[in-house]
């Protein structure tokens, strides 16, 4: 069972010096909420003062919380009360020594790969064939688990020799992943809904049980896509304060922002549209899981034919690479006489660089460098999109617009020198 020592008061956790913490032979951590997990861990990375070679450790008295680790040298410099009003809150924000082992990223990934290369030895040897570091970089690097099923991606286990083993590959695969079922996905269809193409490898049913942040996701891994790429975003979303607001998510999918902007952000009533039916079956079974389907309507159908307007104080238009045909709806739907926020996704490419200019400087310099060109690219994407919508709404309603670029947020990278960002759009009627 995990032990924890914690700080009585900020005063005391300032006072302790560097060694009475090793005294405690204990890992300095923030210990956080879950659905502010990611914003603060952002902010200890920006500081400087996350220890990035550890994974954070989510607590065992299963409150809710999460355990970031600190650099021991950062922690008399943390402005605890900063951080919580930073998340608007005075609990779930404290300094605490975790004696419970934290893993290392490294060690994590090597541990996970060692036990599955063991029984896949057995496995090879027991059918008379030898292992070969071939074999070995065929191995998956990584992959998605939903409950009790792991999702492969169509990158491993692509060698001739495999096919040998049959079935009993894929029970030593499961056993090695501390999988119950497998499955393999070769591509994304070009159905106009994204649906995947997935192979069941192991196990009867395709129907997968997935947890983010006690949100609970139920979908047909055959049919639907789960975005696990965009869990910073919705933790972001679970962070908003949408009380007595009405959103309206163009969007849906399966969920994946419409049960946090219930679940956690308190919104009033969130419109849910989704034109893909297995989309929208697990949609509706999420809802009533997640007991929220009473503050919560769903639009099945192309969101362009929707026949609302003028109800919402918040739209989500979470879809890449772009969302620019629902930028019209959109700003029909932000209510004429307060207007609202448009969380408005995209895939933004960055220029690739001058080749001739990076040989020229250090790595470090180079990093600095591309990262500042990425930020002045999105900025120069958010402010000719905030001038589109401003002229949509000019003519939507006849009357000026002003937009504001209230934040730019990174999702993640999509792909060499293309980003998927979120811009949080303030209109507002002039």
């Amino acid at each position: 069972m995990e032990v924890l020592f914690r700080s009585h008061s900020y005063a005391k956790s300032l006072s302790c010096s560097i060694d009475q913490e090793r005294k405690m032979d204990g890992v300095p951590c923030l210990r956080v909420s879950q659905c502010h997990a990611q914003q603060l861990r952002k902010c200890l990375q920006s500081k400087g003062a996350l220890d990035l070679s550890l994974c954070l450790l989510k607590d065992s008295g299963g409150t809710g919380t999460v355990l970031l680790p600190i650099l021991p040298s950062c922690v008399s410099q943390l402005d605890l009360q900063s951080l919580r009003t930073m998340v608007a809150s005075d609990s779930d924000c404290e300094i605490v020594w975790s004696q419970s082992h934290l893993q290392s990223k490294k060690e994590r990934g090597r541990t996970s790969a060692n036990k599955l290369e063991k029984i896949l030895l057995e496995l090879l040897e027991s059918h008379g064939e030898r292992w070969t570091e071939e074999l070995r970089e065929d191995l998956p690097r990584s992959f998605q688990r939903h409950g009790d099923l792991v999702l492969l991606g169509d990158n491993c286990f692509t060698l001739p020799l495999w096919k040998k083993m049959d079935k009993q590959l894929w029970i030593a695969v499961a056993k090695g992943l501390g999988a119950k079922r497998l499955a393999k996905m070769s591509r994304i269809s070009k159905d106009g809904f994204r649906s995947p193409v997935v192979t069941i490898l192991l196990g009867q049913h395709c129907w997968v049980k997935h947890v983010d942040n006690k949100i609970r996701y139920e979908f047909d891994v055959t049919k639907c896509m789960f975005s696990a790429g965009n869990i910073t975003e919705k933790l972001r979303v679970a962070g908003f304060d949408c009380r007595g607001e009405t959103v309206v998510d163009l969007y849906a999918g399966i969920g994946y922002f419409t049960l946090p902007y219930l679940v956690y952000a308190g919104a009033s009533h969130v419109h849910a549209c989704e034109w893909n039916p297995d989309a929208v079956e697990a949609l509706q079974k999420n809802l009533v899981a997640n007991r929220v389907s009473d503050r919560c309507t769903v639009h099945q159908g192309d969101n362009r034919q929707l026949q609302l307007c003028d109800i919402a104080d918040r739209v989500n238009l979470g879809l890449i690479p772009s969302s620019e045909d629902g930028w019209p709806v959109a700003c029909r739907l932000l209510k004429r006489t307060t207007g609202g926020i448009l969380h408005i996704h995209q895939n933004v490419t960055s220029p690739l660089p001058n080749t001739a200019a990076v040989s020229a400087v250090d790595d470090t310099t180079e990093r600095v460098s591309g990262k500042k060109v990425d930020r002045d690219v999105w900025q120069a994407w958010a402010a000719d999109t905030a001038n589109q919508i401003a002229c949509l709404l000019k003519d939507i309603t006849g009357a000026p617009w002003i937009t504001n670029i209230q934040h730019i947020e990174h999702v993640k990278s999509y792909a060499p020198h293309v980003h998927h960002i979120v811009l949080d759009l303030e209109c507002r009627p002039s």
